[in-house]
């Protein structure tokens, strides 16, 4: 705007800030670098999240479904983590309000199940599905990233037999064109996916890796087997049970990775079944992180952070 018109953009802003918007007169000023409350946007069904805003300092965001990303989806927002603070600050909202609360997603973290726990006690927590199966992917992407050091130190240990040897040292290839190497590398995109979703390349990539490494295709078998019960069950008491059988397979892989998952979901066993009443997620909260990290690009070089929560909860809250 400021370049269309031919004036100063540094100008423009001052003058927006300081005369043109309430900002001075804004009642949350004061403790906005801290903490905003917005008791008034409270709901039946919240999500609880982190993120970050400048500099890699997080805050903890409470935010209501209903609210669908647009005015009156912030409740609360809070400098930091800690769950002592938060809940200080969350407190603030009179008991009666918060009673009325039903659902809380969360992820895993101890600190958001304590504040969701000590702020909201009628309101089930239901643990994210999506945390759940990201713990899955990760253990597999981790098997194959052991696969592919292997591969890397074998390479390197012909190259210097064979300058020991004053041969010429070539990289085997394979069918697709890969080298070892290389097929464990790019092989990272398609393990994310479903095999319906893979391109032809993907699919011919996928046949080698399982055929030279099946302790690959056991871990990708077992993430999408957990992805599959989140995916096509309906009722819980079904989930728990197949939860079990997923939790045997995982035994009887005796992959490290993997049985640290089954002992964390293990630990999260009751809020992770509630997903089953409801099927909610915390991927509202994710949207909701996205908006604000794509609203805090285009403030870039503002250094007042009041005045950026300020315009932020003018559009959100």
């Amino acid at each position: 705007m400021a370049s269309f018109y031919g004036v100063s953009g540094r100008n423009l802003q001052y003058q927006y800030k300081d005369f043109l918007s309430d900002f001075k007169a804004w009642n949350q000023k004061s403790h906005s670098k801290k903490w905003l409350l917005f008791p008034e946007n409270i709901g039946k069904r919240l999500s609880i999240d982190e993120t970050s805003l400048s500099n890699g300092e997080l805050y903890t965001i409470l935010t209501n479904k209903s609210g669908k990303g647009r005015k009156g989806t912030i409740v609360a927002m809070v400098a930091g983590t800690k769950a002592e603070t938060v809940i200080a600050i969350i407190e603030k909202i009179p008991l009666k309000q918060r009673n009325l609360v039903q659902e809380i997603t969360l992820d895993m973290a101890g600190n958001m199940g304590l504040i969701a726990k000590k702020c909201f006690s009628n309101a089930t927590r239901v643990t994210d599905r999506f945390h759940v199966q990201k713990l899955a992917i990760e253990a597999l992407q981790e098997i194959r990233i052991k696969y592919r050091w292997e591969a890397i130190d074998q390479e390197n240990d012909a190259f210097e037999k064979a300058k020991k040897s004053k041969t010429n040292f070539e990289s085997k290839t394979l069918s697709n064109g890969d080298t070892l190497k290389q097929l464990l590398a790019r092989s990272r995109y398609f393990l994310y996916k479903n095999k319906s979703k893979w391109t032809e390349s993907q699919t011919e990539r996928a046949a080698l890796v399982f055929e030279l490494y099946p302790d690959i295709q056991k871990g990708y078998n077992l993430a999408q087997e957990l992805r599959g019960i989140f995916e096509n069950t309906t009722h819980k008491v079904i989930a728990f049970a197949k939860l079990a059988k997923w939790h045997e397979k995982v035994n009887q892989s005796e992959f490290k990775s993997f049985g640290t998952i089954s002992r964390t979901i293990i630990n999260h066993y009751q809020t992770i079944l509630n997903y089953f009443d409801n099927r909610s997620t915390n991927a509202s909260a994710e949207s909701f992180n996205a908006k604000i990290k794509a609203f805090r690009s285009r403030f870039r070089g503002v250094r007042n952070v009041e005045f950026f929560l300020f315009r932020l909860t003018n559009i959100y809250a």
